[in-house]
């Protein structure tokens, strides 16, 4: 059966929002995780895009844990450039175009001021190395592509920042977070319908001149890690029985296997430009989620009364 999108990392941040967003437009959607198809191997990948024969594929798969592919090289690249290859192939047999979402995490964060779609690329790590490879494979593959280039992803499913800060509030009176790394904030839900408006232009064939290609897609303004904490807790007050102390720290005072990049702030100029989207500024988008999650808590707690 023909479906209009195929998505793969069901699982994930983005892929949970993309079926919920999904269904709500009454986009008919086929949604695997990795149980159900590991896009590390190229005949069960093949053998899903013949089946399924969607009208796009959009890839949410990826491998994420930045600090752990240090150590874990050939399963980050399995995932995140093999993955990407052998989805491009198959959708290169079959006609049908990919979306597929990378990092900021291929730059170096040196530049001073938000990185352009054809800056220089110099990862300063494994994931943003494999991230970086599984992008040149689909240009390499397949012309009628799209790469979603984002940042600091957060949701309302799966493991976060946002969630992380919350849960450390509970036990902890001050914490301590990084304030010299830059990024802009983008909410996990905003990201699929981003992602959905550009898969819809595709299926009515109303895809814009130059609307191939990649793209950078983060939610509007930026700020630290630190601040972004700052933000949390302040949207979160009502909610918390007290409000944690955040002192702001240098990225050299707290040490991770996997460097990141100082300046992650993406200019998403050319997403606006070509198709007319523009995600809402963060502090908006990160108001929103905490209120559903935290309603969503609320719910839960009084049904196990």
């Amino acid at each position: 059966m023909t479906v209009d999108v195929l998505v793969t990392g069901a699982d994930g941040q983005l892929g949970w929002e993309l079926q919920r967003k999904a269904k709500a437009r009454k986009i008919t959607a086929r949604a695997l995780n990795r149980t159900d198809l590991d896009i590390a191997d190229k005949d069960a990948v093949l053998d899903a895009v013949t089946t399924t024969k969607p009208r796009v594929l959009i890839n949410a798969a990826a491998y994420t844990a930045v600090d752990k592919a240090e150590s874990e090289p050939d399963e980050a690249f399995a995932i995140n450039h093999d993955g990407p290859a052998h989805l491009a192939n198959a959708c290169r047999q079959t006609g049908i175009p990919l979306i597929h979402v990378s990092t900021d995490y291929v730059f170096d964060g040196t530049k001073n001021g938000p990185y352009c779609e054809d800056d220089s690329l110099a990862p300063l790590g494994v994931y943003g190395a494999s991230k970086l490879a599984g992008e040149n494979a689909i240009r390499n593959s397949l012309p009628q592509h799209i790469i979603l280039r984002t940042a600091w992803v957060y949701g309302a499913h799966g493991k976060n920042f946002v969630k992380t800060m919350l849960r450390l509030a509970e036990t902890q009176s001050t914490l301590r977070v990084v304030n010299d790394q830059h990024g802009c904030p983008t909410f996990a839900a905003d990201l699929a319908d981003a992602t959905l408006d550009i898969a819809q232009r595709i299926t009515s064939e109303t895809l814009p001149i130059e609307g191939y290609g990649t793209f950078h897609c983060t939610g509007s303004g930026r700020t630290t890690w630190s601040g972004l904490a700052e933000k949390i807790f302040e949207f979160a007050i009502p909610d918390l029985d007290k409000r944690p102390a955040v002192e702001g720290i240098a990225t050299a005072e707290y040490p991770t296997p996997a460097r990141r990049p100082a300046n992650s702030i993406l200019d998403c100029g050319k997403l606006t430009h070509t198709y007319g989207i523009t995600l809402r500024p963060w502090q908006d988008a990160l108001a929103n989620m905490l209120q559903l999650s935290l309603t969503e808590s609320a719910n839960d707690a009084k049904g196990r009364q």
